[in-house]
């Protein structure tokens, strides 16, 4: 029996301390004070925009092709001697690249020979008109001499009847002979024209740039073969003039009614961080696109490229100016937006925020806004409050507000000075870190600090 009694007695206890154990380790600690996230106000510019995206295009690519069939044999040579590859600059009539010409040069041998014999063949049939003019002559006195005699005693009727015949036949034959002469000079302009043709495709073995510019793009390499059908095969990709760029944007169709010719753009390129580059819209192409049931619109801006540093292709981050304020007062967009509790206000500003929210009155003001004639100031929506801390707590300033990018936003009201700390959101600071050790551990000595180690002695 009193063992059992000692049992519970033990289990009591244990359970006991078990619970302090765990309310002592769950027991919340002090949290802390709030801190306040400020930040100052600055002076520059607010830019109100409609951002997207682009890429950064030559204003004018020459595509260039091949238009027969053959093997890519060389390249030929820049400005400057060197091989044509990327980047070279070219003029206008450099040679690019040489396809095999040797079948074509064989159809314009062939086609020469062909043109020679026409031309032989004409010389020949004028050559037979003449001869067949000289029979007419002869036939037609023939037969002048026939007619003045007549069928007589002197003629037969047999020998007129032959002269008559004679002479009709020398008139057909020099018909004839006009005839052949007009059907070797056909023959022979064929010849030519086939001529021209296999001269004209022995030319395009000879690949050569069409403007002045540089090369951004070479598809093809020495050994290639090329084969020209319906469509002529690409080559090389020049471009007229890197000195003037574009940047092509797809602007969504819930903004393009806002971008007009000429409105001024800024943008940046991920190649040069930190760089802005000025631009204007030069064209709003009409021919939309859908993708995924969203309609975009393609706008071309123009901008220059004097310095050479903006690449062809470069993803562009595009701002089309809306609206500019230039060396305003601005403050981050979060502050306009934090607001406190009650008990973050000074005392003193508690009860007349109260009173005035009543009286529908901004906070920190006495009254509707100064600018009485204007109606617009009047509205809510114009004004805004920020809050200035003071110690502990903060106390409001109304100001007017302005354009905004939704990061900053521009702000004016009296004794409103650049560099003013205001409030932009809070954080709850930990005073102390929660300590989870077992309170009922065994305690270990620490080495190397005397004082707080408890020494004992024989």
């Amino acid at each position: 029996m009193r063992a059992l009694i000692k049992k519970t007695v033990i289990t009591v206890i244990v359970l006991g301390a078990a619970a302090a154990a765990a309310g002592w380790y769950f027991i919340p600690r002090s949290e802390g004070a709030i801190s306040f996230h400020t930040a100052r106000v600055t002076r520059g510019d607010v830019l109100l925009a409609i951002s997207a995206t682009g890429t950064v295009e030559p204003e004018e690519v020459i595509d260039v092709g091949a238009q027969v069939a053959g093997q890519i044999l060389s390249f030929g040579r820049d400005a400057d001697g060197r091989i044509v590859d990327y980047g070279a600059k070219v003029t206008e009539g450099t040679v690019l690249a040489k396809i095999d010409e040797s079948l074509y040069a064989a159809e314009a041998a062939q086609a020469e020979a062909q043109v020679q014999s026409g031309k032989a063949n004409l010389q020949r049939a004028e050559a037979d008109l003449h001869q067949l003019k000289a029979k007419l002559h002869q036939a037609e006195r023939d037969w002048q001499r026939a007619k003045k005699l007549g069928p007589s005693q002197a003629l037969a009727e047999a020998s007129y009847d032959a002269y008559q015949a004679a002479y009709q036949t020398a008139v057909a034959n020099v018909a004839i002979g006009k005839a052949a002469i007009l059907q070797a000079q056909a023959g022979l302009a064929q010849a030519e024209a086939v001529l021209r043709r296999a001269q004209r495709n022995l030319g395009y073995c000879t690949i050569t740039s069409p403007v002045k510019g540089v090369i951004i793009d070479r598809r093809v390499n020495i050994g290639q073969t090329v084969v020209a059908s319906l469509n002529a095969p690409s080559l090389f990709l020049i471009a007229k003039d890197l000195t003037r760029m574009q940047v092509w944007v797809a602007v969504n169709e819930a903004d393009i009614g806002k971008i007009a010719p000429d409105q001024p753009v800024t943008f940046t390129v991920d190649a040069f961080p930190g760089e802005t580059f000025l631009g204007r819209v030069g064209k709003i192409r009409l021919n939309a696109a859908m993708t995924q049931n969203v309609v975009t619109y393609t706008v071309e801006i123009a901008t220059d490229n004097s310095s050479g540093r903006l690449l062809p292709y470069l993803s562009a981050n595009v701002q089309f100016q809306l609206d500019r304020s230039s060396d305003v007062l601005r403050v981050p967009t979060a502050a306009l937006r934090w607001q406190p509790s009650q008990g973050q206000m000074a005392p003193q500003l508690r009860d007349k925020l109260t009173s005035d929210a009543a009286r529908k009155v901004p906070a920190g003001g006495t009254g509707p806004p100064p600018a009485a004639a204007d109606r617009q100031d009047r509205s809510a929506a114009n004004w805004g409050i920020i809050w200035i801390p003071k110690g502990e707590h903060v106390r409001p300033m109304r100001v007017r507000l302005g354009l905004t990018d939704g990061a900053m936003t521009e702000i004016a009201g009296d004794n409103l000075t650049e560099g003013l700390e205001i409030v932009t959101g809070q954080q709850r600071r930990v005073a102390e870190s929660r300590d989870t050790t077992n309170p009922f551990a065994p305690k270990i000595p620490r080495r190397g600090n005397s004082s707080n180690t408890r020494k004992t002695g024989s």
